[in-house]
């Protein structure tokens, strides 16, 4: 409910089930490491006759039929023009990105946010859902030192009064959050 209340603040449609599909993406991520598992239940929360779930169902059946990985991406290319105006920051050929990420990746923490950015499309965003699903699937220990040792457990935001924080901090304050 609130994923939804979220986006349509700027979101209508696919755009709304995007962000439905990625919370619930982290949310089963919390209780399995199965990345079929994770994507399925993400897309139990969307309709099935919305155009996302068909692109989703689409790169599921890519994987499942043996596509290689290049070829997987390479034909989202040719479904999506990231050179439009569009074309790189719409929902469903991120979601196709994001989900091909976590398939292709193997669970591999490197391998799928590399992935989701070498694609193209909207690069920040992809690399981050695909961080925050597999973190969430593994914990810290899941995120190997080459990703952890540089932000040397300081997320430095440029939202007014933000400025510097220990991460530590920051999941303090969650989890009251979500202790309530």
């Amino acid at each position: 409910m609130l994923a939804w209340k979220d986006a349509s603040i700027s979101h209508v449609k696919n755009g709304i089930y995007g962000e439905i599909f990625v919370a619930a993406m982290l949310a089963v991520a919390a209780v399995t490491d199965d990345s079929h598992e994770i994507i399925r239940g993400g897309m139990a929360q969307i309709p099935e006759k919305s155009r996302l779930y068909e692109h989703l169902e689409t790169v599921l059946g890519w994987h499942r039929d043996g596509v290689g990985e290049k070829e997987c991406f390479d034909r989202i290319h040719e479904d999506w023009d990231e050179h439009t105006l569009y074309g790189w920051c719409h929902t469903i050929s991120n979601a196709m990105v994001v989900t091909a990420s976590l398939l292709y990746g193997g669970g591999d923490y490197g391998k799928s946010i590399c992935l989701a950015v070498q694609t193209g499309f909207d690069t920040d965003c992809n690399g981050a859902t695909v961080g925050s699903i597999l973190g969430m699937r593994g914990g810290i220990s899941a995120i190997s030192e080459e990703w952890t040792s540089p932000v040397n457990g300081t997320l430095e935001s440029t939202i007014s009064g933000m400025g510097k924080s220990a991460v530590t901090d920051l999941v303090e304050v969650t989890m009251k959050h979500i202790e309530g």
